[in-house]
């Protein structure tokens, strides 16, 4: 059967150049006589690969020789104990709270330390993220945390905090989708599952000078200080998680790097957004200064008839399209991978839908 147009929040559909590669490559990579999944991760064969995924995203990134990069195991979900284990040392760190996730990772903070909620759009159904110039941030904390791209609620950071402490940000679902100004991050981490490749793997972009202070009850495999001088092989790394990266970035310089696909990523916005603008049918949730490019969140305000769009736009060939369960409605998550036809062909699909219910 043809392919769909994929738009779940994650795991995500891959560019289709980065499939075809690793496909070739399945049974046998290069003239090595085994796939990737087969190589020891200390070989040479291997850390080539890993090495040129590090060069090119410090390339992609423009980061720094100040930082470390690292690509570890078990999402980012588990940074969430890693960062305050990392980070915490004088046991205080400010979060805002602009999302299910910013949440959870604010919760999981206060096993470790105080956390002050700096700020919350929690009451609001995180319908904005909370106004960063109104905030009033605490000198004396070891980092400033912030989700700079909502994944269920649709919405995103149009600004960065200006704090004394370091900020860390957790990037998943917008890494490589727009430019960042790695130099204003302490921290930067991300879950490969959305825009870098496939899932169980994290990115980690850490300032050298915030390594080396861990508690002493952190486990050596979230110890960001043992991963880096490990080259984030302390123990066996997801081999084939970091060559699909790799094969990611390598389809992102080819197509002119990072500041082109963040002009793809804003027209494929604006086709959805203006729709939804202009319909008599569907309604954006999120507030329109805040909407994300990677995650527009939309209803009908029917849950009967958002059932019924989700049911036929699938057959369509445009599937995942429901809302997260704590939500409702739909969502298209518009990755890099995604290209503008899916979203011209999704868009097309909603005017038909409208013209027969609304």
């Amino acid at each position: 059967m043809e392919r769909v147009y994929n738009f779940s929040p994650g795991p995500s559909q891959l560019a289709l150049p980065v499939l075809e590669k690793a496909q070739k490559d399945l049974l046998c990579y290069g003239d090595t006589g085994m796939s990737v999944m087969e190589m020891s991760h200390r070989s040479k064969m291997y850390t080539d690969i890993y090495d040129k995924a590090v060069a090119d995203i410090r390339d992609l990134m423009k980061i720094g020789e100040e930082y470390d990069v690292l690509f570890l195991q078990g999402g980012a979900t588990q940074q969430f104990s890693a960062v305050p284990l990392n980070l915490m040392v004088n046991r205080k760190a400010d979060y805002i709270d602009s999302g299910n996730f910013a949440h959870l990772a604010a919760e999981e903070a206060k096993r470790y330390g105080e956390v002050s909620v700096v700020a919350s759009s929690r009451e609001d159904v995180y319908t904005y993220v909370p106004d960063v110039k109104a905030i009033q941030y605490h000198d004396d904390a070891d980092y400033l945390h912030i989700t700079q791209n909502n994944t269920i609620y649709g919405t995103r950071y149009t600004e960065l905090p200006v704090c004394k402490a370091p900020i860390v940000c957790d990037a998943s679902s917008m890494i490589l989708s727009e430019e960042m100004d790695v130099s204003r991050y302490g921290v930067i981490y991300a879950g490969a599952q959305k825009n870098i490749g496939p899932s169980g793997l994290c990115l980690l972009i850490a300032r050298k000078d915030l390594i080396g202070k861990a508690m002493d009850i952190c486990p050596k495999l979230l110890n960001w200080e043992v991963q880096a001088k490990a080259g984030s092989m302390y123990n066996t790394p997801n081999t084939w998680g970091i060559y699909l990266a790799g094969l990611t970035f390598q389809w992102l310089k080819e197509i002119g790097g990072v500041q082109a696909i963040e002009k793809v990523n804003i027209e494929k916005a604006a086709l959805l957004y203006d729709f939804l603008d202009n319909s008599k049918l569907f309604r954006a949730t999120a507030e329109k200064k805040y909407r994300s490019r990677m995650n527009v969140t939309f209803v009908t305000g029917d849950a009967d008839k958002d059932a019924a769009f989700v049911k036929a736009a699938a057959a369509e060939g445009l599937v995942n399209l429901k809302g997260h369960r704590s939500v409702g409605g739909m969502r298209a998550s518009i990755y890099n991978a995604m290209p503008v036809e899916g979203v011209k062909k999704l868009v097309d699909f909603m005017k038909r839908f409208e013209a027969a219910n609304a």
